[in-house]
């Protein structure tokens, strides 16, 4: 009883992991934030403990999984240090962080302002791609502004097949900000795997005017065109993405 109810204080969201693994979770979420940088000292275990409301066993075992894949570090008379370096399982953060860095390196947390929603006919490329049906061809698409220190970065686009979630929101104000943690809450769907083309390419009118660049006669963006497949490698949906890349870079980390 008091186990499920330690659960219960880390987050419903992950109510089937043991104890432990929920823990690394959160601490690994304040780590990809930003909110403990590289080189930041971590409070100490007895305190995370309290912190977190869990047993010292159960974080001394969770940093020590995190000191092995090299997240962190302890380091003697400083203490454990945030190393900098990546979880190497981040799918569950993948999108509320990205992979969008400063040009110094700095790991950067976006905001996403949800700007419409339309219900349509899925294109041909579309169907194709998530593997529709003829009789399965609608899809939800939705356009949001991912933000950084105040300033448009990205244009985002989902298209969402409604036949695996006829429930998406259909509403900008409705829509999660966190669209892989929401289809795992609400329909046990878990992402599994994402398929990447980056290319580049000069920002449309449409996309100058979302991303604050009227001005610019030329505007190059990186172009991200992505499919998430769940764990059984079917189609979950396509997302899209237009990055600015004066100030940042797109980071793929392989190991």
């Amino acid at each position: 009883m008091a186990n499920k109810q330690k659960v219960q204080e880390l987050g419903a969201s992950l109510v089937a992991a043991p104890l432990h693994e929920q823990v690394k979770e959160r601490i690994v979420e304040r780590i990809t934030s930003g909110a403990w940088a590289a080189g930041d000292v971590l409070p100490a275990e007895i305190d995370l403990a309290t912190m977190l409301g869990v047993s010292y066993g159960t974080i001394r075992r969770a940093m020590g999984d995190l000191t092995n894949e090299g997240i962190v570090m302890r380091r003697r008379r400083t203490g454990t240090v945030v190393t900098g370096r990546m979880p190497n399982h981040t799918l569950s953060r993948f999108y509320k962080y990205f992979r969008l860095q400063t040009q110094d390196g700095r790991l950067i947390t976006t905001i996403t302002r949800t700007l419409n929603v339309d219900c349509r006919e899925a294109s041909d490329e579309e169907r194709d791609r998530l593997k529709l049906d003829a009789e399965h061809t609608t899809v939800s698409d939705m356009v949001r502004i991912r933000e950084a220190d105040g300033s448009p970065v990205m244009v985002d686009n989902f298209i969402v097949p409604m036949a695996r979630v006829p429930d998406f929101p259909q509403q900008a104000e409705d829509v999660p900000e966190l669209v892989f943690n929401w289809l795992l809450e609400q329909h046990q769907i878990q992402l599994g795997a994402v398929h990447e083309k980056v290319t580049a390419r000069l920002a449309s009118e449409r996309e100058k005017q979302l991303l604050g660049k009227t001005d610019e006669v030329a505007l190059a963006l990186l172009d991200i065109d992505a499919l998430a497949l769940d764990t059984l490698n079917e189609p979950l949906l396509i997302m899209r993405h237009a990055a600015l890349t004066e100030a940042h870079c797109y980071v793929n980390e392989m190991r």
